[in-house]
């Protein structure tokens, strides 16, 4: 039996990050009632639905250890890692997020410990930082479109070609497309970081978003649920698991890979130095990279599988393969900490929204 709780209200402070968030917290009994029990607990990113399948394989294999899964923000995970490891009170066992810079910096900044695993001294360099933290998924930045709305003209292939489309339809579309509130989305944030580095012309694709009309949120549920129902045409720069879920479940979901260039990201999972029960965070960790539990992520979770051992589609190496040169990956590292400079980080930011409210 699931049982879900609302926290209090969490104050964040870290990196200027200051929003007031509620944690959505799932409790997952041991399978076995019967034996002694400990509860390992993880901070993620990953919205909860999603994430039951793999604390369903994990708890298959250890059925004598609960599970509480703290659901939050990527800006917030980073904040609870940092706030209860400096007032000494304990932390999460695992940190999971999609916010490769943030937890690169908790990484760097002594906030995570060394996870030696049997799968670490064969796992991608790209996804392995000093063996403390490790990318365990292989996810594109993806358009996502309404099909039924698209019907009379294809959709957008190219950040080109979508500002030509909105330009050409963006009264007939206003407010009816959206993308990540970089200021509240870590995610949203990393890709228009790397989307400045890669296309010189973003900012006209900015432009030609906020005349449309854009509307701007922290999560991809809130924009692919728009999607599906019609409400929203189009989606720009949406982490491709969240899609491919939400498309296999919604006919009426377009996904298009980006001709001109994909950014591929990962969720990154990292033991915090303060976990309160680390032996039981690295337990979850060596399932999330064996091979069964890749599998898992990239059966159910639609998120493309990074160990070598795994096969079929929806795996990096295959993707790579289908890619090409189009792809951007963005390695594990710390150059991902550039844009968490405040001076950078707060003048991209208002040039962000200084370009969307721009005539």
């Amino acid at each position: 039996m699931r049982l879900c709780l609302i926290s209090a209200l969490l104050g964040l402070s870290a990196l200027g990050l200051s929003v007031a968030a509620r944690a959505e917290v799932t409790l997952y009994p041991a399978l076995d009632p019967t034996a002694p029990h400990r509860t390992l607990v993880i901070y993620s990113s990953l919205d909860a639905p999603l994430a039951r399948p793999m604390i369903d394989g994990f708890q298959a294999a250890n059925p004598d250890i609960a599970v509480r899964y703290e659901d939050l923000l990527t800006n917030e995970i980073y904040d609870r890692v940092v706030s209860e490891t400096e007032a000494g009170t304990g932390t999460a066992d695992l940190a999971f997020s999609s916010a490769m810079d943030l937890q690169v910096k908790l990484a760097n900044d002594g906030y995570a410990q060394e996870s030696h695993l049997p799968l670490s001294d064969r796992w991608p360099r790209w996804a392995n930082w000093r063996d403390t933290a490790y990318a365990l998924s292989f996810e594109p930045a993806v358009f996502v479109y309404h099909k039924p709305s698209f019907k009379d003209v294809p959709p957008p292939s190219t950040r080109g070609q979508l500002v030509e489309y909105l330009r050409a339809h963006g009264n007939s579309v206003f407010g009816r497309i959206a993308t990540y509130d970089i200021e509240r989305s870590g995610v949203g944030f990393m890709f228009m970081a790397r989307d400045q580095e890669q296309y010189p012309d973003i900012w006209s694709v900015i432009r030609a978003m906020g005349a449309a009309g854009v509307k701007l949120y922290s999560t991809s549920g809130a924009i692919l649920e728009r999607v599906s129902d019609g409400r929203f045409v189009l989606g720009y720069n949406i982490l491709g698991s969240y899609a491919s879920y939400w498309a296999a479940r919604n006919p009426d979901v377009g996904i298009i890979l980006p001709k001109d260039y994909t950014v591929v990201m990962s969720r990154i999972a990292l033991v915090p130095k303060s976990a309160k029960s680390p032996d039981l965070g690295r337990r979850y960790l060596d399932y999330a990279m064996s091979p069964q539990g890749q599998t898992v992520m990239a059966q159910e979770l639609k998120m493309a599988a990074i160990n070598p051992e795994v096969s079929g589609e929806n795996t990096a190496r295959a993707m790579q393969a289908e890619l090409g040169g189009q792809v951007r990956l963005v390695p594990v590292s710390p150059e991902l900490m550039v844009y968490l400079d405040e001076v950078k980080r707060a003048h991209i930011i208002e040039r962000w929204n200084d370009t969307l409210r721009s005539p």
